[in-house]
């Protein structure tokens, strides 16, 4: 389960996941708390934010606490990636008694693209063959050979007008062409 609020800081939004542990991949070794490249890797949850002109924001959490926080476009059908491994605030803790995860991140007003306001969400866990990846807005069965959560086709239209104020604008995006 992923929740999104206003935080107490009036520059960023809190995300909350609440997921089942299955710690498989295991640890993937980086330092808790830092950004790991390649995270998509091990088991994630996911979460996009799209804005306008195909503009949006990748954030990857870790149960092991590790996170990538990456600002993508989509220009000519082509996925660029802007930035990466860009710092957040992101804490994760494991119960294992009851295999689930929990974290908390706060995700700077900055990292969201211009009018964001769409999204999707994923999670991601199993090794080799039971390898498992979980939408909140999948792509119909069968349409696509391989799994691929940067088709922004079917991210779906969400409210964010009490997530974001009205004057909220980046001026990291605002370098975006």
């Amino acid at each position: 389960m992923i929740t999104l609020s206003r935080s107490g800081n009036a520059d960023s939004i809190t995300m909350e996941v609440t997921a089942p542990f299955f710690n498989d991949p295991g640890n993937p070794g980086g330092e808790p708390g830092k950004p790991f490249w390649e995270l998509w890797e091990y088991e994630v949850v996911e979460a996009f934010f799209l804005g306008e002109n195909d503009k949006y924001l990748e954030v990857e959490f870790c149960p092991h606490g590790q996170h990538i926080v990456l600002m993508l476009n989509v220009v000519n059908g082509v996925r660029n990636t802007i930035k990466t491994k860009l710092p957040l605030e992101f804490k994760a803790k494991i119960n294992a008694e009851d295999k689930t995860w929990q974290g908390v991140a706060e995700i700077p007003l900055e990292y969201l693209p211009p009018k964001t306001n769409r999204f999707n969400a994923y999670a991601i866990h199993g090794s080799d063959k039971k390898r498992q990846y979980e939408a909140l807005f999948p792509a119909p069965s069968g349409e696509h050979e391989n799994p691929d959560f940067h088709r922004l086709q079917y991210f779906k239209t969400v409210d964010y007008n009490v997530l974001l104020p009205d004057t909220y604008q980046s001026k990291l995006w605002s370098e975006v062409e």
